[in-house]
């Protein structure tokens, strides 16, 4: 993407905000955003090919960024560590802006042709909270993180939508027991390790995920995941 299409990408970012409500992500939005900004119809299609689905997709990771800067900017020294993701999924939800958007993104996203990029979203939004909280984990462990805060994510970002309580008391109630409820799976598979029987039982799948690594972020970017041969240098990626 050349200068010039990316900066006409974030003018028709900004001008589509005030459509999206009314209009959705679509191409009618597109459309008056592109007006709005001033933008000659050729140069938006081509910083957004796929039009108001690429912006609603900007407009995501933009939230993540703003989630991940206060995350910086915060001392969570303090805090236990379930407490510290429970403030990241919080952030990120007071990051998400006005709600008419995030409901109007939630529906875009949740069709077939789209739903396997609003799931990669939703991962990157995972990612990004693990990565500002220091996780180094890099091995299976690396994709059960990010898999269970996506589903804590999701689910309480849908409460949240219902949520009419001014201060949002609900759903931060809520956040907090799908973190419980995260928290007792791992007492439960941590006594699983303690178990001599269970742990035995387990030794074969144990030693199978043991050869399942966390992407490799200097190369293949895009793949989920690499193989490490036992006993081997390297391996074949996922």
């Amino acid at each position: 993407m050349t200068n010039s299409q990316g900066s006409a990408r974030t003018r028709m970012l900004e001008a589509i905000l005030v459509h999206v409500p009314f209009d959705g992500w679509s191409d009618t939005a597109f459309r008056a955003a592109v007006r709005d900004a001033g933008l000659d119809m050729g140069l938006a299609r081509a910083a957004c090919p796929r039009g108001a689905i690429d912006l609603a997709a900007d407009h995501h990771r933009a939230r993540d960024e703003a989630m991940t800067a206060r995350l910086e900017a915060s001392d969570l020294s303090q805090m236990r560590f379930r407490d510290k993701v429970a403030t990241a999924v919080r952030f990120r939800i007071e990051e998400a802006g006005d709600k008419e958007l995030v409901r109007r993104g939630t529906t875009l996203f949740a069709l077939p042709n789209h739903a396997p990029e609003g799931a990669r979203l939703i991962w990157n939004t995972a990612d990004a909270i693990w990565d500002a909280l220091g996780d180094s984990s890099d091995d299976v462990n690396w994709y059960t993180k990010r898999a269970t805060l996506s589903a804590v994510y999701s689910s309480t970002l849908l409460y949240w939508l219902g949520d009419t309580d001014p201060e949002n008391g609900p759903t931060w109630a809520f956040l907090d027991r799908r973190i419980d409820d995260v928290m007792q799976i791992e007492k439960l598979k941590a006594r699983v390790r303690e178990s001599p029987t269970l742990s035995r039982l387990l030794a074969g799948p144990n030693w199978l995920m043991g050869h399942v690594h966390a992407p490799d972020r200097n190369g293949l970017a895009n793949l989920p995941g690499r193989w490490r041969a036992p006993g081997g240098q390297g391996g074949d990626r996922l």
